[in-house]
């Protein structure tokens, strides 16, 4: 079961987001905040798998709350929840402050209600998520902001010939599903690969992943 916190400081998206959650199986809405320091506080006490969150909200942005969930989680030792940014806007600065603060994926309030539902499914899993029509455009200037990286500072040499392959596919943003297909290999073993090579090069999530192919070089933004 995926248990999930809303943090939305508008009253009806909240309860129709919990409408559209709460009626999908192996999804549970364990609480609801109306803004990022009550949900802080939620994240913290309910510790939900996935938080769906709101960026421009009174006392704290969704930005910060997420900056702030994710480290109290670190400090505590545990399993941080995904964080699934959602507003109404696509400008490039808040999805380069959310991917920034560590939110797992972005999506904007217009998505279907299968999208939603999608979508906490897959930074459910551990997969990154981004609207389609702003996926290309952010990580070109996601990775165009950060320093050039010397490949050799990433210990790309410490990957297998196989991590290497899986590493540049998931650049491209496929999913474990869709590397699977593409190499013809179980998921099971498209998901120990890519775990291998989260903790081989410090990453935290896919969405890490992303941008270090970027910045290695590995993707371009053409890919």
């Amino acid at each position: 079961m995926t248990s999930v916190l809303i943090v939305d400081d508008q009253a009806m998206v909240r309860a129709g987001f919990a409408a559209i959650l709460q009626a999908q199986s192996g999804i549970d809405v364990v609480g609801q905040a109306g803004d990022g320091a009550d949900g802080t506080a939620q994240a913290r006490s309910l510790r939900p798998d996935v938080v769906l969150m709101d960026v421009r909200m009174p006392t704290m942005d969704g930005i910060e709350a997420t900056r702030q969930i994710l480290a109290a989680a670190e400090r505590d030792g545990r399993t941080a929840p995904a964080i699934l940014i959602l507003t109404t806007f696509d400008a490039d600065e808040y999805v380069h402050d959310a991917l920034g603060a560590g939110a797992s994926g972005f999506l904007l309030k217009d998505a279907l209600p299968d999208e939603l539902v999608q979508a906490v499914r897959i930074v459910a899993a551990g997969d990154a998520l981004l609207a389609p029509r702003i996926t290309k455009r952010l990580l070109e200037r996601f990775a165009a902001t950060r320093p050039a990286v010397n490949r050799h500072t990433l210990r790309l040499n410490d990957l297998t010939e196989r991590e290497h392959e899986i590493l540049i596919l998931v650049g491209q943003g496929l999913s474990n599903g869709e590397i699977a297909a593409q190499l013809f290999l179980a998921e099971q073993t498209v998901k120990t690969h890519v775990s291998r090579i989260f903790s081989k090069l410090h990453l935290r999530d896919r969405v890490q992943a992303v941008i270090l192919a970027y910045d290695a070089g590995l993707v371009a933004p053409a890919d």
